[in-house]
């Protein structure tokens, strides 16, 4: 390991008056449409509506110049190169992942510090000796090829694997032997797929090759094919489609064994059907409809013989494990549903690890495969476990843990009633993080509920209304926000900031009715939780409005938008990254329609009505003096397409009042976020930083860094 020295940039410490303030920034001049939809009779202006045809000429150069703004106006402020110096080397330490056992051998991923992709190396269980396998590195000269998704043959020979470029959802399959042979075969227009070996060959799903653009127009018609390797795709085999529901998406699944496949079918981003195959009849055997419906959530977790071991959340809004005997479909509780959310779980060596959300963080326990409890694995404190690595005929369980203020570690435990976690692997950082702790409080949102945050803090913090602080979000898609590790945080917590986490409404930190509270008309309590959770902070004197800053990505700059807009005088700074913020036309793009399970969409006039209550492109006004505002998004992201940012920033740059500077920048080559080089990660924390500083008034202080060898 290298050595790294502390460097000293006495001259930046202080915070200065950029040269371009924000009092004369003048905004690059974006025209007006006469575009007015009419929804239900009421007429809504969309004046930048030209801005959605990303590929126009007028919209490169829209770009061109907005970028150049923001480049302007960071390069002014003193302590931007230092505070990406300091970037670079806190994100420049060693880190790997946790060991997928295939055969004799162990399979992770290793990134040497500032690596742009990790490398996947191949590593034999009996020498240790390590082979490369795949370096994303070497296929794009910028970092932007990225791998997706990878899965190891039931044989242990061969690994299918999906390539991104650019961020891109879209991504070709290809094909290697467990030594690293590339074999010929390429599979194009895949998105949103699993890989399910079966024999030689594998399931996976993918669209018709697109007629429009391939970044924004709607994805439809999704079909599975199962693709024999050594042949061409033009010989795939058709397995299940569904021509009367365009919108419905699905996926495949195949047990260890072979024995079963299974085809989950969504129309919206929860609740899935399961139908169910006997591969024992072979490739074309008759499918059974084990759930019709999209009411609840199923997902097979493995099977012991004929018996399915599934988790689900069918009469069990924080789930349970059930077992479906396929040769009568009677369905039995395994584990019952309880009080905190079962997140995952795996076989191995024929127990179940189950993986438990306590009050935003992780529990993990153990349980005979007949659900008789055996033990609690202990973890080292309030953190996350990311990942359950083993199979039903393996006799060791890998898993990883991280929190705030501990980078992953990764742990063996063999399943056996006398054995503990061995540490295996313990990430070395380049700085220290004991001057940390990490309280969790529970504060009262609007209409009385308890919610959870954590706060991250130093020590000694003094509680006296004047320390900066990042509050950051998401709530929706039952999606739950846990403790994890991050260099660039540490940065912000270094120079004297807090952090907080808030565990809102419409994520899954308690379970569907949690999430259920934040979704169509109740999506305003989400707003109100993250709002409740910045005036207790003040309230508190953890800081004051003049030193708050919020952020959040996807539906969490959805959140930062609509809580900037309905109270612009609550925060000093807003970050929203990559946000959904036009609610009436989301659907319109890609895979938007299959968030209208949470949203609601304009098509609909009830939805239409509250829709338009909280959407951030609809609720900037003229004359109000908005929070500093950095917006980021990427000009490949097929997720939430860049359209959203482009005209939310339009319009705020238009009808900004005071000096707050409103920006944005546009990553080229960039998506949502998957698959996203270590270099513009660090390039985007940089600038992220460098606004937040400025505008809280933040003293930038180097960091002093120490040696890992």
């Amino acid at each position: 390991m290298k050595h790294l020295r502390s460097f000293l940039f006495i001259t930046m410490c202080l915070s200065t008056s950029s040269f371009l303030s924000s009092q004369t920034i003048r905004y690059p001049e974006t025209p007006k449409c006469d575009t007015v939809d009419d929804y239900f009779g009421t007429k809504v202006a969309d004046p930048y509506r030209w801005l959605e045809n990303e590929n126009s000429l007028a919209t490169s150069n829209w770009i061109k110049k907005q970028n150049a703004l923001t480049d302007s106006y960071l390069d002014t402020i003193p302590f931007r190169k230092a505070i990406k110096k300091d970037l670079t080397q806190m994100w420049n330490y060693p880190r790997q992942s946790v060991p997928v056992k295939a055969g004799d051998n162990y399979l992770l991923f290793k990134n040497n510090g500032i690596q742009n992709q990790s490398v996947l190396y191949k590593q034999d269980s009996k020498t240790d000796k390590e082979t490369l396998l795949l370096d994303p590195n070497i296929l794009s000269k910028t970092g932007t090829v990225a791998l997706n998704t990878w899965a190891v043959s039931n044989d242990n020979r061969y690994i299918a694997y999906a390539l991104a470029t650019g961020g891109s959802d879209w991504t070709e399959i290809r094909v290697m032997t467990i030594d690293g042979k590339q074999l010929p075969d390429v599979l194009k227009w895949v998105k949103f797929s699993d890989i399910a070996w079966y024999k030689n060959g594998f399931f996976y799903s993918c669209y018709d090759a697109p007629t429009g653009n391939v970044l924004t127009q709607q994805n439809q018609f999704q079909k599975i094919y199962y693709h024999q390797l050594g042949t061409p795709q033009s010989a795939d085999i058709l397995i299940y489609q569904d021509s009367q529901h365009p919108l419905r998406t699905f996926s495949a699944q195949t047990t260890a064994d072979e024995h079963f496949i299974f085809i989950y079918g969504a129309d919206a981003s929860s609740g899935n059907n399961l139908i169910v195959g006997n591969l024992r009849k072979g490739l074309h055997t008759p499918l059974h409809v084990f759930v019709s419906g999209f009411d609840h959530d199923y997902a097979v977790i493995d099977n012991i013989g004929d018996d399915l071991i599934v988790k689900t959340n069918a009469e069990a809004p924080n789930y349970q494990i059930i077992k479906v005997n396929t040769a009568d479909w009677k369905v039995s509780t395994l584990i019952p549903e309880k009080t905190d959310v079962l997140q995952q779980a795996t076989i191995v060596d024929h127990k179940l690890v189950v993986l438990y959300l306590h009050n935003a963080y992780n529990e993990l326990l153990l349980y005979q495969t007949n659900g008789i409890f055996d033990k609690k694995i202990s973890l080292p404190g309030m953190g996350t476990v990311t990942s359950l690595s083993g199979k039903q005929k393996d006799k060791v369980l890998f898993y990883d843990y991280t929190s705030f203020t501990c980078a992953d570690n990764i742990y063996k435990l063999p399943i056996d009633n006398m054995a503990v976690p061995q540490l295996i692997y313990s990430t070395k950082l380049p700085f220290t993080t004991s001057d940390f702790v990490t309280d969790q409080i529970f504060y009262t949102s609007k209409d009385g509920t308890r919610v959870p945050m954590f706060i991250v803090h130093n020590k000694n913090l003094i509680r006296n209304g004047e320390n900066p602080l990042l509050l950051y979000g998401y709530g929706g898609f039952n999606i739950s926000i846990t403790p994890t590790f991050s260099a660039s945080r540490m940065l912000f917590l270094k120079n004297g900031g807090i952090w907080v986490t808030a565990n809102i409404r419409g994520g899954g930190e308690f379970g569907e009715k949690w999430h259920q509270a934040g979704i169509l008309s109740h999506k305003q309590n989400v707003f109100d939780d993250f709002i409740a959770a910045a005036e207790y902070l003040i309230k508190e004197k953890y800081t004051s409005s003049s030193k708050l800053a919020i952020q959040g990505a996807s539906n969490g700059g959805l959140l930062i938008g609509a809580c900037m807009t309905q109270r612009p005088d609550l925060f000093k700074v807003a970050i929203p990254q990559v946000g959904v913020m036009d609610m009436l036309r989301y659907q319109k793009f890609t895979i938007g329609w299959s968030w209208a399970s949470d949203y609601g969409t304009s098509d609909n006039e009830d939805q239409f009505h509250y829709l338009l209550k909280y959407s951030p492109l609809q609720n900037i006004r003229p004359g109000v003096a908005y929070p500093a505002t950095f917006v980021t998004t990427g000009d490949h992201d097929d997720r939430v397409v860049p359209a959203h940012s482009f005209k939310f920033i339009s319009t705020l740059q238009a009808d900004q009042e005071g000096s707050n500077p409103v920006l944005i920048h546009i990553e080229h080559m960039a998506g949502h976020g998957a698959g996203k080089p270590i270099s513009k990660y660090i390039d985007e924390a940089a600038d992220i930083w460098t606004f937040i500083f400025e505008n809280l008034h933040i003293s930038f202080k180097p960091i002093h860094f120490i040696s890992t060898k």
